[in-house]
């Protein structure tokens, strides 16, 4: 079984910053993709950022020059650093991760439970 856990999440000013971090633990032989999406009130989910294990990444355009994901194999560990926040990046984030299983090598998606992340004055 493998758990993701995400933190990180919380209320921030307009033009502030947060880091979100997901930690995945369990049975894991390697973590492929790791991704953030968000989900906006009465907004469907959405791709945020995505990073491989060998670290290219991927920028939804929205966010593109404000947030930088990164990641840390050792840990199994995947972060989001979000500057210059904006109201309309309110959402509930997700961490997901493409996980490869011991002995049996096959691959599976797991999902955080979400951390909130609101922007307002």
């Amino acid at each position: 079984q493998v758990q993701l856990v995400e933190s990180g999440g919380g209320l921030v000013q307009p033009g502030g910053s947060l880091r979100l971090s997901c930690a995945a633990s369990g049975s894991i032989f390697v973590i492929n993709a790791m991704v953030w999406y968000r989900q906006a009130p009465g907004k469907q989910r959405e791709l945020v950022a995505a990073i491989t294990y060998g670290d290219s990444t991927d920028y939804a355009d929205s966010v593109k020059g404000r947030f930088t994901i990164s990641r840390d194999n050792a840990k199994n560990t995947v972060y989001l650093q979000m500057n210059s926040l904006k109201p309309e990046d309110t959402a509930v984030y997700y961490c997901n991760a493409r996980v490869v299983l011991p002995l049996t090598l096959d691959e599976y998606d797991y999902w955080g439970q979400g951390t909130q992340v609101t922007v307002s004055s």
